[in-house]
């Protein structure tokens, strides 16, 4: 793998939800953990707003926890490395390389990583990009898969009781079948951590 040419192709699909919601993205790589976790982030369409954690295989077969270290891990518990500091590649080193990436630990929201492929990065073309995907992200904060269910169910119905009260929380009516890989706007990650660590 060629650090600086190559891209690797990731499948990212949400679980315990159906239909799946999935995207497929493209990525330097080059990119640490961090980079991946904003990649993923602004192409599921979440925000931000919780903690988040890679669990992976190392190279010698462990799980390591990789993401934002928790100061006050109890002795025994699993350390938690920060992902900035941490390639991407020297896990996944082989087509085929799953990781789990759990995002809000509340809600939490879990979602497979798949190294799909790696390959030279084509001309005039801007990475990380989305390439391909289904459905609309779930709302932040709706109470995991199982409230997101719910909350399917209540907007399908207006005649349900909590219908009006269910769409003035969103926002409006969503198309939760609606996803345009094209709309995907990226953040530049190194930014994305200056504002989160460093006060923007």
């Amino acid at each position: 793998m060629d650090l600086r040419r190559d891209a690797m192709q990731f499948k990212v699909t949400l679980r315990d939800v159906e239909p799946l919601v999935w995207r497929r993205i493209e990525v330097p790589a080059r990119y640490s953990f961090w980079d991946l976790h904003v990649a993923i982030q602004d192409a599921m369409g979440w925000l931000d707003y919780h903690l988040h954690m890679f669990r992976v295989r190392n190279v010698g077969g462990e799980i390591e926890e990789i993401g934002i270290p928790n100061e006050d891990t109890f002795e025994g518990e699993p350390v938690c490395h920060p992902g900035w500091e941490l390639a991407v590649a020297a896990y996944f080193t082989r087509v085929g390389t799953r990781a789990e990436y759990e995002y809000d630990f509340g809600d939490g929201w879990v979602h497979d990583v798949l190294l799909e492929s790696i390959a030279p990065r084509r001309a005039r073309t801007r990475y990380p990009r989305c390439i391909a995907g289904a459905r609309r992200c779930p709302p932040e904060d709706c109470g995991g898969p199982h409230g997101y269910a719910e909350l399917l169910a209540t907007i399908a119905d207006p005649t349900h009781e909590e219908y009006e009260s269910t769409v003035e929380w969103l926002g409006g009516v969503i198309d939760p079948q609606a996803f345009d890989p094209s709309a995907v706007r990226f953040d530049n990650p190194a930014q994305r951590w200056k504002i989160t660590f460093a006060g923007g």
